[in-house]
């Protein structure tokens, strides 16, 4: 039996930042484990306020099978108001437990696992999806946490930036996202208040965002090439969805809770608008045209969050930097 560890944001930060290359392939890996079918992955619990509807805290049970099995909970909340007090929108805990005993054996702080294994998502699809290596022009809509860390992967795998551009609803937030993408990652870069005009320029759009509702609809101008990340999940309309080529993180998962797959599965009664998955893609099943813009919808899976979790568990363990909570369970024996 593991004794239990408690696992600190700052060590699962500098396990990430050390690496995001290792996050990236555990990613596809899991990606891939989990299209094989060796893995659990039930729907997610939404825990709601009626006097508080924009907030809510979700649970992501998970398991992941193979040679080193495990199983835990991704304890994640999102209070979108935490903005006004200059508070990140999400925190989170990920509980780790032995598969054989059940037994919990580790807490991790889990915002920047949740960011991170989110991001690496976006820099693998952008990888899978749009391989070219010609300079581009990034669109990030939503100057937040989950956009920032989007952008440390997409810098670290060497994306070639032609320029950055930002938008936001608060212009000073989209003004320092746009500053930091310029000192950290040495784009050019800026915000910009014309979604519109950015839309029709840039070769790749990163939506994350805390929109309720959809708001890129059809006037807006796309692009036939445009590949773009649906990270937030309901920004796109369904009369645009219904045009591009769709590619999902798994399917069942993207067509509930509103999301802009579930309100086009709801609006033209059809799956049919679906390509397939991004693992479809990797192993080749699923061959995209260039003729429309591509759209990846990840709901985001708590296999990955087990998957990225782990590695940043035994990590720190190796490293000495997991703190031992002696005596967590009290008792290991029945008698």
């Amino acid at each position: 039996m593991p004794a239990f560890h408690v696992i600190d944001g700052a060590v699962a930060r500098d396990v990430i930042t050390s690496a995001p290359s290792e996050i990236l392939e555990i990613v596809r890996d899991t990606y891939l484990q989990h299209s094989r079918g060796d893995t659990v992955n039930p729907d997610s619990y939404f825990l709601r306020f009626p006097e508080n509807p924009g907030a809510r805290i979700i649970a992501l049970p998970a398991h992941l099978g193979g040679e080193a099995p495990v199983s835990g909970l991704k304890w994640i909340a999102s209070y979108p108001e935490n903005v006004r007090h200059n508070l990140p929108r999400a925190s989170a805990v990920l509980l780790l437990n032995d598969a054989e005993t059940g037994y919990p054996f580790a807490c991790l702080e889990a915002s920047r696992i949740s960011a991170a294994r989110t991001a690496a998502s976006a820099a693998l699809a952008v990888e899978t999806l749009a391989p070219d290596d010609a300079p581009r022009t990034v669109l990030f809509v939503g100057a937040g946490v989950i956009g920032r860390t989007v952008s440390d992967f997409l810098a670290a795998r060497g994306l070639n930036v032609r320029e950055c551009l930002v938008h936001d609803h608060v212009d000073s937030y989209a003004e320092k996202f746009a500053t930091y993408a310029a000192e950290a990652h040495g784009w050019r870069a800026r915000a910009v208040s014309e979604i519109d005009a950015a839309l029709a320029t840039a070769d790749l759009v990163v939506l994350a965002t805390t929109a309720p509702a959809p708001w890129l609809s059809d006037g807006q101008p796309l692009l036939p090439d445009q590949l773009i990340l649906n990270l937030s999940l309901r920004d796109i309309h369904p009369t645009v969805m219904i045009k591009c080529h769709n590619v999902l993180d798994d399917i069942d998962h993207c067509l509930t809770a509103q999301t802009s797959p579930h309100l086009t599965e709801t609006e033209y009664g059809t799956r049919d608008f679906i390509d397939g998955t991004l693992a479809d893609v990797l192993r080749g099943k699923v061959i995209l045209d260039r003729d429309r813009p591509t759209v990846f919808s990840p709901f985001g899976l708590g296999v990955l969050d087990l998957a990225v979790g782990c590695h940043i568990y035994r990590t720190a363990l190796e490293s000495g930097r997991a703190t031992e909570v002696p005596n967590f369970i009290p008792e290991l024996t029945r008698w």
